[in-house]
């Protein structure tokens, strides 16, 4: 294949999962006995920029569809952050009433809604019905569509130049990466900033981090990549912030090439040379993965096994996308993992993409209490934790399988 960032052809392979079907595409009981789509979930890595992504299979609009399932208001450590976020913008760039804000990919509303707490002008850009319908109810300004270099010529043509761009964990989940950020370019005022948080690639690697991997995330990011795509698409990076949502993140600030405000900070020089001393921009950084992966595998396989032997019984809390790749990627089903349970009520009742197994309501894990809580999005353990101090009390324990497997309790 090309690859989506500089064309070069690209044949390295980073892993190979297998197949799954598209990790947000949760059941109806009806569906079950239906035909399921599985696709190949394998990434490569380009040596020439070193972007690594997924072999293409799916098309995005396959993916961000009406029914998509993903809420980000569901996740109170979540919401802190983007208010602190939000918080943090507005005074370090001096945004005011007469500023505009916007947001790609707004999902509900989560961090819009604290922009119009502060009476700055702001809207949203969001493709999927579902999400953008409660941004709505919230009293906010969506614009349901992707966001391209046609949509922002639109709205340049409507006059919603924006001072603020905000777009968090987006930038991984577009097929054509170039005509995305060029669309920034378009859409800043002349001296507008744009931020951008993804997680980043060197976290992924060395935390074993590869239940990030599923089909809506087309691309896997390091800063000197992300400079690459940004430099010839009509931006800069003039500072990034190592942040820890999603297991370790990146968010970067980007201005428009043609901007002298915002000089370049030391930050930038500082994470481009930590990147190429750990090898970032060579092949040889992302060859060993596999073999991490493949013991990850092996390891959570046992110990579901041998619990299953014992008599125990085992759920999972959070039916997250990162919970659907590694459960298919090890092959877990009902027979290992009774259920999971979820906060958004709009997955209650259905069930998990490939793997099949039930999802219900935070109240069930009391009704039909486990032995063992596998917690598939590792990242909000310690939320989970503190939040299921009852259970914990009863002897119930919890446990991960990334970076390895772990009791927590």
């Amino acid at each position: 294949m090309r690859c989506r960032s500089c064309k070069s052809i690209v044949k390295d392979i980073f892993i190979d999962l297998g197949k799954a079907p598209p990790s947000n595409s949760y059941l109806s009981k009806s569906e079950l006995n239906k035909f399921e789509k599985w696709f190949p979930l394998r990434v490569l890595v380009c040596k020439n920029c070193f972007l690594v992504q997924t072999e293409d299979f799916i098309g995005a609009d396959d993916i961000f569809s009406d029914n998509y399932a993903y809420f980000s208001s569901y996740s109170s450590s979540w919401l802190k952050h983007s208010k602190e976020y939000v918080d943090n913008v507005v005074e370090r760039f001096k945004l005011s009433k007469n500023s505009i804000f916007a947001e790609i990919a707004s999902n509900d509303g989560y961090l819009l809604q604290y922009v119009k707490e502060l009476n700055i002008n702001c809207y949203g850009v969001e493709p999927t019905k579902s999400t953008a319908n409660i941004a709505k109810s919230k009293g906010i300004d969506i614009i349901e569509d992707f966001f391209t270099v046609r949509k922002a010529r639109e709205l340049v043509n409507e006059g919603r130049k924006a001072d603020l761009i905000a777009a968090n964990n987006v930038l991984a989940h577009v097929p054509d990466i170039n005509n995305f950020v060029k669309a920034f370019d378009i859409l800043l005022k002349p001296d507008g900033v744009a931020t951008f948080e993804f997680p980043h690639i060197y976290n992924l690697v060395k935390l074993n981090q590869f239940d990030t991997i599923y089909h809506e995330h087309y691309s896997y990011l390091s800063l000197l990549t992300v400079n690459f795509i940004f430099e010839k698409n009509g931006l800069k990076i003039f500072d990034v912030e190592k942040i820890l949502t999603h297991g370790g993140s990146l968010r970067i600030f980007a201005k428009k090439k043609s901007s002298i405000k915002n000089p370049l900070k030391n930050s930038v020089l500082k994470l481009f040379e930590e990147e190429k001393k750990v090898g970032l921009n060579t092949l040889k950084y992302y060859e060993n993965f596999k073999h991490k992966v493949n013991k990850i595998k092996l390891d959570a396989l046992l110990f579901l096994i041998k619990a299953k032997l014992s008599g125990k019984k085992i759920a999972a809390y959070g039916a997250a996308a990162k919970g659907n790749t590694f459960l298919n990627f090890i092959g877990a089903k009902p027979d290992l993992i009774s259920y999971v349970v979820d906060k958004n009520p709009a997955k209650y009742g259905k069930y998990m993409p490939g793997s099949c197994i039930p999802i219900y309501e935070i109240e069930h894990l009391l009704e039909n209490k486990p032995d063992y809580i596998m917690i598939l999005p590792w990242n909000l353990s310690d939320e989970i934790l503190s939040q299921e101090t009852n259970l914990l009390k009863q002897g119930v324990k919890c446990f991960t399988a990334i970076p390895k497997l772990k009791i927590l309790n």
